[in-house]
């Protein structure tokens, strides 16, 4: 394979001509970055000193006398990377020399290979997964600077595409394609499980154990905190419910559409054909009824939204142990369950928590959660440092773009490390609001 870097360095790029002057480029131009951003990132991880407890979790077994590359180091230089849209390990063969990088990272010569960086995930097991889950959870708990009165836990199961031939891999008839089943579970913005699954089991297997041992962890700190557990019609199980009316945690969950509950709305759903019919308006109707199925010990509280309109009927049940007016529960809590699947696009999509193509599933697992650490790292910077600008709710595409993504000359000597920014650049207010936020006590 030709050098390419080498072959623009000897040959000019040409772009054309302005006039009488000929334009052209090389790739010559030293010690720069495009990268400038990645300070902030370093600078947020360093005050929540998040991937220094991550390193904790990951047993090293090299030999300290003989390592160059800690796993700290490697560690920040992959969550970083991900941050600033290289997801590929192959990215780091050449940004391993980029001295911006290697500043944020904390050292002053090149960083891992991408041959390291590989072997770091094979180290990962299943000790390694729940370890890093802890830290997750930890983290969560450090941003409260006071105790909360009310958490409500999203968990979401979605599909993660594989196209190769990595262990544990199945067809699933739903997603139709071969792919993972990641539990996430999210509580607003921030992140508290990033669960890889096979995709051959329930959609909700493992929810009631990372349920208890959330509900475990939360109330160790917080005793008194009111915990409501919110997810789709694929987590009603009889032992999620039973587990929550036991320990005292509120849900509110979708339940499936069968015969009896149909049955239950038909005469109004009836009434609400011939309204339209008359009225040519979309009718509405939010209900409840106490329901048990056969499955249940006792009958619980099931809210009913009915709509009819041009499409027919679209009803929607969900089973919940709260109290208070149905619309109320159904509009202003069950449906903002669907900004989870916002977050969980933003991790997947947006921090390449879908890049699973290891051949082990441990190693796939620890990639998911790089993923989770590097949305923890930007759900912070969001809330520590660019509250009050307007980027306070972008999303990690637009961070990267217009807050990343800034080209810098940098010179190092045994005196400083100066970064010389674009002099033009549109964020530059914002970036030095965000750096003097997180450099603050």
């Amino acid at each position: 394979m030709p050098n390419c870097t080498e072959e623009f360095d000897s040959k000019p790029i040409n772009f054309g001509r302005l006039g009488r002057r000929v334009i052209e480029g090389r790739f010559d131009g030293g010690s720069m970055t495009s990268d400038g951003g990645v300070m902030l990132l370093g600078e947020t991880d360093r005050k929540l000193s998040l991937i220094e407890a991550a390193a904790r979790c990951i047993a090293d077994p090299r030999s300290q006398l003989l390592i160059k590359h800690g796993v700290r180091d490697m560690l920040r230089q992959r969550v970083y990377g991900l941050a600033l849209g290289w997801e590929d390990l192959s990215d780091h063969s050449t940004l391993r020399q980029d001295v911006a990088i290697q500043t944020a990272i904390g050292v002053d010569r090149e960083v891992a290979s991408a041959p390291t960086l590989c072997r770091l995930e094979k180290w990962a097991d299943q000790q390694t997964a729940w370890r890093l889950h802890a830290v997750l959870v930890e983290q969560f708990i450090a941003s409260f600077k006071t105790a909360p009165e009310e958490l409500v836990l999203d968990f979401d199961a979605t599909d993660n595409p594989l196209h190769g031939q990595q262990e544990g891999r199945f067809f699933h008839g739903y997603y139709d394609c071969y792919c993972y089943l990641p539990l996430y579970v999210f509580c607003g913005q921030q992140l508290l499980c990033a669960y890889l699954r096979p995709s051959r089991i329930d959609g909700a297997k493992h929810a009631a154990a990372i349920l208890k041992l959330l509900v475990t962890k939360l109330r160790q700190k917080w005793p008194q905190v009111r915990i409501v557990f919110r997810g789709e019609s694929g987590f009603c199980r009889r032992r999620i419910l039973n587990y929550c009316e036991r320990a005292g945690v509120n849900y509110i969950v979708g339940l499936a559409r069968n015969p009896v509950l149909e049955r239950i709305t038909e005469f109004l759903e009836l009434a609400m054909k011939d309204s339209f019919i008359q009225t040519g308006l979309k009718q509405r109707e939010v209900g409840e009824f106490a329901y048990a199925a056969k499955s249940w010990s006792t009958a619980r509280r099931v809210i009913t939204r009915l709509e009819y309109g041009a499409q027919g009927n679209n009803p929607r049940y969900v089973v919940t142990n709260l109290q208070g007016d149905p619309t109320a529960l159904y509009d202003d809590l069950y449906c903002q369950r669907g900004e989870a699947e916002n977050r969980i696009k933003e991790a997947q999509v947006g921090l390449f928590a879908t890049r699973t193509s290891c051949q082990h599933f441990q190693s796939n697992q620890l990639r998911v959660l790089l993923a989770a650490l590097g949305y923890v790292l930007i759900e912070r910077l969001r809330a520590l440092a660019l509250q009050g600008t307007v980027l306070a709710k972008a999303q990690v595409d637009t961070l990267r773009i217009k807050l990343f993504k800034v080209a810098a000359v940098v010179t190092r000597n045994t005196r400083r490390i100066r970064l010389y920014l674009a002099s033009n650049w549109p964020s530059a207010d914002i970036f030095a609001h965000a750096m003097s936020e997180l450099r603050s006590p």
